[in-house]
């Protein structure tokens, strides 16, 4: 949600966001979730793709984007909130890079 609303406030206005979650995706793209825990994050989102821009939401599997599974990983010794992070770490520049040919992970990494 963090992320989507930074697109939007960026001027993006085409958006792809893959969930390697099905579940998640399912939640999202569902029009009514008023009892889920998280409903009011659903709603939050769900309001964001009200806005004038096009965005699509996807279920890609972790191998398929090592690139997030980087972040989220690296996520995990970071506190709560917002982080912005460089792309000039080597190793999330190889995985983006290897994300955008379709790569999958080389066994020296």
């Amino acid at each position: 949600m963090e992320g989507l609303q930074l697109a939007w406030d960026m001027g993006f206005r085409s958006v792809r966001v893959e969930l390697d979650s099905r579940c998640a995706v399912q939640l999202l793209q569902s029009l009514d979730a008023p009892d889920h825990q998280h409903a009011a994050i659903i709603q939050r989102f769900q309001e964001l793709l009200t806005h004038q821009w096009e965005v699509h939401i996807t279920h890609i599997y972790r191998e398929a984007n090592k690139c997030a599974d980087f972040l989220a990983s690296r996520g995990h010794n970071l506190s709560f909130g917002m982080h912005s992070i460089s792309c000039s770490d080597p190793i999330l520049y190889l995985y983006i890079l290897y994300d955008c040919q379709g790569i999958s992970e080389p066994d020296w990494l």
